[in-house]
């Protein structure tokens, strides 16, 4: 059962999530919403397509620490023994939470980045040992494909099979992964349907961008 500090909490990862990192450092640094260019999403690898690498590189980490952070509020809000199910099934409800505040920032009229950096914050927080997995693989099809969105992809598609293959130890963490690798193909519809048609790019990571 919830109490008002466990529903404090879910509000808090929320907000948390919203944090626009990538909108915060192109109007505060560049004077441009990253939002209008490129794929039109505020996620690190857009801020890479519009502003470079160095300014990608620095939403990429805001973006991942955002996602930690969220799912470790669990310690601070939570009044769960953290060796108990119900704890682990609190940090997963704070997950989601940090996840749908990444997509939907109330702070800059809900309109976010696909959650691809977030998550793996998440995922992290979550399981480290699939985490890094699911990184290397992210790792892996980047360098065969060039394709940011693919890798974001099978690295979540990923992450239900080394959970149930490997590390299955709880059923909320089983429908956690599903969930995920649910979650980041909706997120990016748009993108399978610019690999079916051939039509979309390769991120690379080069100096900034002059934008018109």
């Amino acid at each position: 059962m919830l109490t008002p500090l466990n529903l404090f909490g879910l509000l808090l990862a929320y907000l948390v999530g919203s944090i626009p990192s990538a909108v915060w450092v192109g109007r505060t640094f560049y004077g441009i919403d990253v939002r209008e260019y490129g794929s039109g999403t505020a996620g690190a690898t857009n801020t890479f397509r519009v502003l470079g690498r160095r300014p990608g590189i620095v939403v990429l980490i805001m973006d991942i620490l955002k996602g930690f952070a969220g799912v470790k509020l669990a310690y601070l809000v939570g009044d769960y023994d953290p060796a108990s199910p119900e704890f682990i099934d609190f940090e997963l409800a704070l997950a989601v939470c940090t996840l749908l505040g990444h997509i939907f920032p109330v702070y800059v009229g809900f309109r976010g980045g696909k959650g691809g950096a977030t998550m793996l914050g998440i995922l992290v927080a979550v399981h480290t040992p699939a985490a890094l997995i699911c990184a290397g693989v992210f790792l892996l099809t980047r360098l065969v494909s060039g394709f940011v969105s693919l890798s974001s992809m099978a690295a979540g598609l990923a992450f239900p099979v080394v959970i149930m293959v490997f590390y299955s130890t709880n059923s909320s963490i089983n429908i956690f992964s599903l969930a995920v690798a649910i979650m980041i193909l909706i997120t990016h519809q748009r993108n399978i349907e610019r690999l079916i048609a051939g039509e979309e790019s390769r991120v690379k990571w080069h100096p900034r961008k002059k934008v018109a």
